[in-house]
C-alpha cells in the first residue's frame, strides 16, 4: 500500500466523521485509489480499508457511545440506513453510528465491487444494504 493510498483512507475516514463529505463521495475517492471494500468495526473503534491483493490498512476510528445492543433490529437499522441516504436534518455520521450500535451493529462491511453494505449483529445476525439505485 502506497503512502498516497494511506492518506486517502485517513481523509476519507475523517471526512465521514466530520460530515465533510457524503458516502457516494467517499465510495468514488477509494475506488479511485484502488480500495475495493472497506470494513468498520465498533466494538473495536476501528476503520480497515482494502486492496484487492489482500493488502489493508486499519485506521483507529470515534469511539460509539454505549454498548451494542445484545439484539439485532434490523427495522431501526434500516431507519438509520435511510437517514443517511436521504441525508435528513440533523444527519450526521456519528449520530448513524450511534442508532446503529443501538439497533445491535457490531460493524458492517462495504463492497464496491459487489456495490452493497454488509450489516453484522452481535451474534452473526446480519442485513444486507444494496446500494441505492441497484
Amino acid at each position: 500500500m502506497t503512502e498516497e493510498q494511506i492518506a486517502v483512507a485517513q481523509k476519507c475516514l475523517s471526512a465521514a466523521e466530520h460530515d465533510s463529505m457524503n458516502f457516494p463521495d467517499i465510495v468514488g475517492t477509494l475506488i479511485a485509489a484502488g480500495f475495493e471494500s472497506y470494513a468498520i468495526d465498533y466494538r473495536r473503534a476501528t476503520a480497515t480499508y482494502y486492496l484487492p491483493d489482500g493488502d489493508s490498512i486499519v485506521l483507529d476510528s470515534h469511539r460509539t457511545d454505549g454498548e451494542v445492543a445484545p439484539q439485532f433490529d434490523v427495522a431501526s437499522l434500516q431507519v438509520a440506513i435511510r437517514e443517511a441516504q436521504t441525508q435528513v436534518s440533523g444527519y450526521s455520521y456519528r449520530g448513524f453510528c450511534r442508532k446503529a450500535v443501538a439497533a445491535g451493529t457490531a460493524g458492517y462491511i462495504v463492497s464496491f465491487l459487489a456495490r452493497r453494505a454488509v450489516y453484522l449483529g452481535r451474534t452473526g445476525e446480519c442485513h444486507v444494504e444494496y446500494f441505492p439505485g441497484d
